[in-house]
Protein backbone atom coordinates (compact mmCIF):
# COMPACT_ATOMS: atom_id res chain seq x y z
CA UNK A 1 0.00 0.00 0.00
CA UNK A 2 2.33 2.76 -1.69
CA UNK A 3 -0.41 5.38 -0.85
CA UNK A 4 -1.23 6.69 2.92
CA UNK A 5 -5.12 7.32 4.11
CA UNK A 6 -3.56 10.61 5.44
CA UNK A 7 -4.57 12.04 1.63
CA UNK A 8 -7.97 12.57 3.35
CA UNK A 9 -6.48 14.35 5.93
CA UNK A 10 -8.86 17.80 5.62
CA UNK A 11 -10.83 16.30 2.72
CA UNK A 12 -14.42 16.79 2.69
CA UNK A 13 -15.88 13.05 2.39
CA UNK A 14 -19.71 11.68 2.02
CA UNK A 15 -20.32 8.71 2.76
CA UNK A 16 -23.99 6.99 2.54
CA UNK A 17 -24.51 3.54 4.60
CA UNK A 18 -22.19 4.91 6.75
CA UNK A 19 -24.21 2.50 9.80
CA UNK A 20 -23.77 -0.53 7.74
CA UNK A 21 -20.99 -3.08 8.84
CA UNK A 22 -18.50 -1.56 6.26
CA UNK A 23 -19.88 1.75 6.22
CA UNK A 24 -18.47 1.67 9.88
CA UNK A 25 -15.07 0.75 9.52
CA UNK A 26 -14.85 3.22 6.17
CA UNK A 27 -16.36 6.46 8.42
CA UNK A 28 -13.79 5.56 11.29
CA UNK A 29 -10.90 5.64 9.15
CA UNK A 30 -11.91 8.57 7.95
CA UNK A 31 -12.23 9.97 10.88
CA UNK A 32 -9.25 8.44 12.58
CA UNK A 33 -7.30 10.02 9.16
CA UNK A 34 -8.59 13.38 9.60
CA UNK A 35 -11.06 13.89 7.17
CA UNK A 36 -13.79 16.12 7.25
CA UNK A 37 -16.99 13.64 7.31
CA UNK A 38 -20.52 13.80 6.42
CA UNK A 39 -23.21 11.03 6.75
CA UNK A 40 -26.47 10.51 5.38
CA UNK A 41 -28.38 8.25 7.39
CA UNK A 42 -32.00 7.62 7.44
CA UNK A 43 -34.17 8.62 11.25
CA UNK A 44 -34.59 5.36 12.39
CA UNK A 45 -30.38 4.41 11.95
CA UNK A 46 -28.79 3.28 15.30
CA UNK A 47 -25.63 5.79 15.23
CA UNK A 48 -23.89 3.95 18.00
CA UNK A 49 -19.97 4.41 18.68
CA UNK A 50 -20.02 6.61 15.76
CA UNK A 51 -22.21 9.31 17.36
CA UNK A 52 -19.13 9.97 19.68
CA UNK A 53 -17.40 10.46 16.30
CA UNK A 54 -16.36 13.97 14.55
CA UNK A 55 -19.27 13.57 11.84
CA UNK A 56 -21.71 16.23 10.16
CA UNK A 57 -25.01 13.81 10.11
CA UNK A 58 -27.56 14.20 7.57
CA UNK A 59 -30.84 12.62 8.68
CA UNK A 60 -33.00 11.35 5.62
CA UNK A 61 -33.32 8.78 3.06
CA UNK A 62 -30.50 8.48 0.85
CA UNK A 63 -32.78 8.59 -2.03
CA UNK A 64 -34.38 11.79 -0.85
CA UNK A 65 -33.08 14.52 -3.32
CA UNK A 66 -33.51 17.67 -0.52
CA UNK A 67 -31.25 14.99 1.77
CA UNK A 68 -29.24 14.69 -1.36
CA UNK A 69 -28.51 18.11 -2.11
CA UNK A 70 -27.61 19.45 1.49
CA UNK A 71 -25.15 16.65 1.76
CA UNK A 72 -23.03 16.84 -1.58
CA UNK A 73 -22.34 21.32 -0.81
CA UNK A 74 -19.16 21.39 -1.31
CA UNK A 75 -18.03 17.80 -1.37
CA UNK A 76 -14.90 16.14 -2.45
CA UNK A 77 -15.19 12.72 -2.36
CA UNK A 78 -18.47 10.68 -2.01
CA UNK A 79 -18.11 6.68 -0.90
CA UNK A 80 -21.36 5.05 -2.06
CA UNK A 81 -21.99 2.24 0.26
CA UNK A 82 -25.67 2.40 0.97
CA UNK A 83 -27.29 -0.53 0.18
CA UNK A 84 -31.11 -2.03 1.16
CA UNK A 85 -31.87 -4.42 3.41
CA UNK A 86 -32.50 -7.88 2.12
CA UNK A 87 -35.65 -9.15 2.60
CA UNK A 88 -37.47 -11.62 0.34
CA UNK A 89 -40.59 -9.41 0.52
CA UNK A 90 -38.93 -7.04 -0.80
CA UNK A 91 -39.58 -5.91 -4.59
CA UNK A 92 -37.25 -4.50 -7.21
CA UNK A 93 -38.76 -1.22 -6.80
CA UNK A 94 -37.71 -0.91 -3.38
CA UNK A 95 -34.18 -2.15 -3.98
CA UNK A 96 -33.57 0.48 -6.83
CA UNK A 97 -34.36 3.49 -5.09
CA UNK A 98 -31.28 2.97 -3.35
CA UNK A 99 -29.11 1.30 -5.65
CA UNK A 100 -30.13 3.76 -8.96
CA UNK A 101 -32.36 5.97 -7.58
CA UNK A 102 -29.75 7.68 -4.75
CA UNK A 103 -26.84 6.70 -7.04
CA UNK A 104 -28.60 8.99 -9.87
CA UNK A 105 -29.14 12.05 -7.18
CA UNK A 106 -25.46 12.07 -5.73
CA UNK A 107 -23.97 12.25 -9.33
CA UNK A 108 -26.04 15.08 -10.31
CA UNK A 109 -25.06 17.14 -7.65
CA UNK A 110 -21.50 16.44 -8.02
CA UNK A 111 -21.28 16.81 -11.91
CA UNK A 112 -20.52 20.59 -11.70
CA UNK A 113 -18.03 20.30 -8.52
CA UNK A 114 -14.72 21.66 -9.89
CA UNK A 115 -13.05 20.75 -6.38
CA UNK A 116 -15.12 16.66 -6.50
CA UNK A 117 -11.93 14.30 -6.80
CA UNK A 118 -13.60 11.08 -6.88
CA UNK A 119 -17.38 8.83 -6.93
CA UNK A 120 -16.15 5.48 -5.11
CA UNK A 121 -19.23 3.15 -5.91
CA UNK A 122 -19.48 -0.23 -4.01
CA UNK A 123 -21.32 -2.78 -6.26
CA UNK A 124 -21.22 -6.71 -5.58
CA UNK A 125 -19.32 -9.79 -6.81
CA UNK A 126 -23.22 -10.79 -6.94
CA UNK A 127 -24.05 -9.33 -10.48
CA UNK A 128 -22.04 -12.25 -11.64
CA UNK A 129 -24.68 -15.17 -9.82
CA UNK A 130 -22.65 -18.87 -10.06
CA UNK A 131 -19.32 -19.04 -10.99
CA UNK A 132 -18.29 -21.76 -13.48
CA UNK A 133 -14.95 -20.98 -14.15
CA UNK A 134 -11.74 -21.42 -11.67
CA UNK A 135 -11.47 -18.11 -11.44
CA UNK A 136 -13.78 -15.20 -12.28
CA UNK A 137 -12.38 -11.53 -13.29
CA UNK A 138 -14.56 -8.24 -13.26
CA UNK A 139 -14.93 -8.91 -17.47
CA UNK A 140 -16.83 -12.09 -16.28
CA UNK A 141 -20.54 -12.78 -17.56
CA UNK A 142 -23.56 -10.88 -15.38
CA UNK A 143 -26.00 -13.12 -14.17
CA UNK A 144 -27.65 -11.49 -11.00
CA UNK A 145 -30.34 -13.94 -9.14
CA UNK A 146 -32.42 -11.91 -6.89
CA UNK A 147 -33.96 -8.04 -7.02
CA UNK A 148 -31.04 -7.14 -4.74
CA UNK A 149 -28.45 -8.05 -7.36
CA UNK A 150 -29.94 -7.06 -10.31
CA UNK A 151 -30.84 -3.29 -8.93
CA UNK A 152 -26.66 -3.30 -7.54
CA UNK A 153 -25.94 -4.07 -11.39
CA UNK A 154 -28.31 -1.32 -12.65
CA UNK A 155 -27.00 1.33 -10.19
CA UNK A 156 -22.90 0.16 -11.31
CA UNK A 157 -23.79 0.58 -15.09
CA UNK A 158 -25.79 3.39 -14.72
CA UNK A 159 -22.74 5.59 -12.72
CA UNK A 160 -20.19 3.76 -14.98
CA UNK A 161 -22.06 5.32 -18.36
CA UNK A 162 -22.84 8.35 -16.12
CA UNK A 163 -19.74 9.42 -14.91
CA UNK A 164 -17.50 8.86 -18.36
CA UNK A 165 -20.21 11.28 -20.09
CA UNK A 166 -19.98 13.59 -17.06
CA UNK A 167 -16.25 13.58 -16.54
CA UNK A 168 -17.04 12.97 -12.93
CA UNK A 169 -13.88 10.74 -11.41
CA UNK A 170 -14.91 7.40 -10.68
CA UNK A 171 -14.16 4.10 -8.98
CA UNK A 172 -16.16 1.12 -8.62
CA UNK A 173 -16.10 -1.97 -6.19
CA UNK A 174 -17.51 -5.49 -6.25
CA UNK A 175 -17.14 -7.02 -2.90
CA UNK A 176 -17.39 -10.67 -2.20
CA UNK A 177 -19.23 -11.23 1.17
CA UNK A 178 -17.87 -9.60 4.53
CA UNK A 179 -15.93 -10.88 7.35
CA UNK A 180 -14.80 -9.74 10.98
CA UNK A 181 -15.43 -8.16 13.74
CA UNK A 182 -19.49 -7.07 13.53
CA UNK A 183 -20.46 -9.21 10.88
CA UNK A 184 -23.88 -10.74 11.32
CA UNK A 185 -24.39 -12.54 8.65
CA UNK A 186 -21.98 -15.10 9.29
CA UNK A 187 -23.59 -16.12 13.20
CA UNK A 188 -25.86 -18.48 11.78
CA UNK A 189 -23.17 -20.82 9.98
CA UNK A 190 -21.04 -19.96 13.54
CA UNK A 191 -23.79 -20.86 16.15
CA UNK A 192 -24.35 -24.26 13.82
CA UNK A 193 -21.34 -25.68 14.22
CA UNK A 194 -20.92 -24.26 17.54
CA UNK A 195 -23.58 -27.38 18.21
CA UNK A 196 -21.59 -29.87 16.76
CA UNK A 197 -22.78 -29.95 13.15
CA UNK A 198 -22.76 -28.48 9.76
CA UNK A 199 -25.91 -28.94 7.72
CA UNK A 200 -25.16 -28.78 3.74
CA UNK A 201 -28.07 -28.89 0.90
CA UNK A 202 -27.64 -31.18 -2.16
CA UNK A 203 -24.21 -32.36 -3.23
CA UNK A 204 -22.13 -29.63 -4.40
CA UNK A 205 -18.62 -27.79 -3.39
CA UNK A 206 -20.34 -24.58 -1.92
CA UNK A 207 -17.05 -22.59 -2.92
CA UNK A 208 -17.04 -19.26 -1.12
CA UNK A 209 -14.97 -16.42 -1.62
CA UNK A 210 -14.76 -14.06 1.55
CA UNK A 211 -12.80 -10.55 2.45
CA UNK A 212 -11.89 -9.23 5.55
CA UNK A 213 -13.81 -6.09 6.13
CA UNK A 214 -10.34 -4.36 7.45
CA UNK A 215 -8.95 -5.61 3.94
CA UNK A 216 -12.17 -4.53 2.10
CA UNK A 217 -12.48 -0.72 4.28
CA UNK A 218 -8.25 -0.27 2.77
CA UNK A 219 -9.27 -1.12 -0.70
CA UNK A 220 -12.73 1.30 -0.93
CA UNK A 221 -10.55 3.96 0.89
CA UNK A 222 -7.68 3.54 -1.52
CA UNK A 223 -9.87 3.51 -4.67
CA UNK A 224 -10.81 7.05 -3.77
CA UNK A 225 -7.24 8.30 -3.84
CA UNK A 226 -5.10 6.18 -6.73
CA UNK A 227 -4.94 7.78 -9.69
CA UNK A 228 -4.74 4.27 -11.34
CA UNK A 229 -8.41 3.18 -9.61
CA UNK A 230 -10.10 5.92 -12.06
CA UNK A 231 -12.86 4.27 -14.06
CA UNK A 232 -11.25 1.31 -13.05
CA UNK A 233 -13.72 -1.52 -11.85
CA UNK A 234 -12.34 -3.92 -9.32
CA UNK A 235 -13.39 -7.00 -7.24
CA UNK A 236 -12.91 -6.76 -3.67
CA UNK A 237 -12.15 -9.92 -2.48
CA UNK A 238 -9.41 -11.88 -0.42
CA UNK A 239 -6.58 -13.91 -2.16
CA UNK A 240 -8.51 -17.28 -1.66
CA UNK A 241 -11.79 -19.07 -2.07
CA UNK A 242 -12.64 -21.64 0.63
CA UNK A 243 -15.04 -24.52 0.34
CA UNK A 244 -17.95 -24.47 2.90
CA UNK A 245 -16.94 -27.74 4.54
CA UNK A 246 -13.69 -26.22 4.87
CA UNK A 247 -14.63 -23.38 6.24
CA UNK A 248 -16.62 -24.80 9.21
CA UNK A 249 -13.70 -27.06 10.44
CA UNK A 250 -11.80 -23.81 10.34
CA UNK A 251 -14.61 -22.23 12.60
CA UNK A 252 -14.55 -25.57 14.84
CA UNK A 253 -11.14 -25.26 15.41
CA UNK A 254 -11.41 -21.62 16.10
CA UNK A 255 -13.87 -21.73 18.54
CA UNK A 256 -12.55 -25.02 20.17
CA UNK A 257 -14.41 -27.46 18.96
CA UNK A 258 -12.94 -30.92 18.53
CA UNK A 259 -15.61 -32.72 16.32
CA UNK A 260 -17.44 -31.47 13.44
CA UNK A 261 -20.66 -33.72 11.74
CA UNK A 262 -20.82 -32.81 8.29
CA UNK A 263 -24.96 -33.25 7.48
CA UNK A 264 -25.87 -33.48 3.83
CA UNK A 265 -29.52 -33.19 2.94
CA UNK A 266 -31.29 -33.31 -0.30
CA UNK A 267 -32.05 -29.93 -1.96
CA UNK A 268 -36.23 -30.18 -3.56
CA UNK A 269 -37.61 -30.53 0.04
CA UNK A 270 -36.21 -27.03 0.76
CA UNK A 271 -37.22 -25.55 -2.56
CA UNK A 272 -40.54 -26.78 -2.22
CA UNK A 273 -40.73 -25.46 1.32
CA UNK A 274 -39.47 -22.22 0.40
CA UNK A 275 -42.38 -21.72 -2.16
CA UNK A 276 -44.93 -22.66 -0.22
CA UNK A 277 -43.86 -20.31 2.24
CA UNK A 278 -43.42 -17.47 -0.55
CA UNK A 279 -47.12 -18.41 -1.40
CA UNK A 280 -48.32 -17.72 1.95
CA UNK A 281 -46.34 -15.07 3.48
CA UNK A 282 -45.73 -12.71 0.48
CA UNK A 283 -49.65 -11.54 -0.05
CA UNK A 284 -49.29 -10.47 4.07
CA UNK A 285 -46.06 -8.71 3.30
CA UNK A 286 -44.56 -11.38 6.18
CA UNK A 287 -40.92 -12.13 5.88
CA UNK A 288 -40.67 -16.11 4.77
CA UNK A 289 -39.24 -18.32 7.13
CA UNK A 290 -37.16 -19.94 4.51
CA UNK A 291 -36.56 -18.48 0.47
CA UNK A 292 -35.50 -20.06 -2.87
CA UNK A 293 -32.27 -17.22 -2.76
CA UNK A 294 -30.91 -19.10 1.01
CA UNK A 295 -31.74 -22.39 -0.73
CA UNK A 296 -30.17 -21.50 -3.50
CA UNK A 297 -26.78 -20.26 -2.22
CA UNK A 298 -25.87 -24.04 -1.47
CA UNK A 299 -26.13 -24.54 -5.52
CA UNK A 300 -23.45 -21.61 -6.07
CA UNK A 301 -20.02 -21.40 -6.58
CA UNK A 302 -18.11 -17.97 -6.13
CA UNK A 303 -14.62 -17.90 -6.99
CA UNK A 304 -12.76 -14.55 -8.17
CA UNK A 305 -9.48 -13.21 -8.39
CA UNK A 306 -7.81 -10.10 -6.87
CA UNK A 307 -5.55 -9.03 -9.34
CA UNK A 308 -6.76 -5.71 -10.40
CA UNK A 309 -7.31 -4.57 -7.22
CA UNK A 310 -4.03 -5.89 -5.87
CA UNK A 311 -2.37 -4.32 -8.51
CA UNK A 312 -4.07 -1.16 -9.56
CA UNK A 313 -4.01 -0.51 -5.63
CA UNK A 314 -0.70 -1.73 -4.49
CA UNK A 315 -2.63 -3.67 -2.49
CA UNK A 316 -1.91 -6.80 0.01
CA UNK A 317 -4.22 -8.37 2.08
CA UNK A 318 -3.94 -8.56 6.08
CA UNK A 319 -6.40 -11.56 6.21
CA UNK A 320 -6.39 -14.84 4.71
CA UNK A 321 -9.48 -17.11 5.75
CA UNK A 322 -7.76 -18.64 8.78
CA UNK A 323 -6.35 -15.49 10.69
CA UNK A 324 -10.60 -13.38 9.14
CA UNK A 325 -12.39 -16.79 10.71
CA UNK A 326 -10.24 -16.14 14.14
CA UNK A 327 -10.63 -12.64 14.39
CA UNK A 328 -14.87 -13.06 13.49
CA UNK A 329 -14.73 -16.38 16.07
CA UNK A 330 -13.28 -13.74 18.80
CA UNK A 331 -15.28 -10.78 18.09
CA UNK A 332 -18.72 -13.61 18.47
CA UNK A 333 -17.11 -14.96 21.99
CA UNK A 334 -16.38 -11.50 23.29
CA UNK A 335 -19.91 -10.42 22.76
CA UNK A 336 -21.37 -13.70 23.87
CA UNK A 337 -22.98 -14.08 20.71
CA UNK A 338 -22.74 -18.15 19.90
CA UNK A 339 -25.36 -19.32 22.28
Amino acid sequence: MSLSLDNFTGKTVLITGATGFTGRVVTEKLVKHGAKVRAIARPSSQLGDLDNLNIEWFRGEVYDPQTVKKACEGVQYIFNLAAAFREEKENDDAYRKVHLTATQLLAYEVENNSQFECFVHISTVGVHGHIEVERADENYRFAPGDGYQRTKLEGEQWIKQYATEKNIPFSIIRPAPIFGPGDLRLLKLFRMINKGYLLILGKGKCIYHLVHVDDLSNMILLAGITPAARSEIMIGAGDDPISLIDMGHIIAAKIGLKKLRVIRLPLFPFYLASDICKFICTPLGIQPPIYRRRVDFYTKDRKFTNARVKRLLDYTCNYDNDKGIEDTANWYKSKNLLG
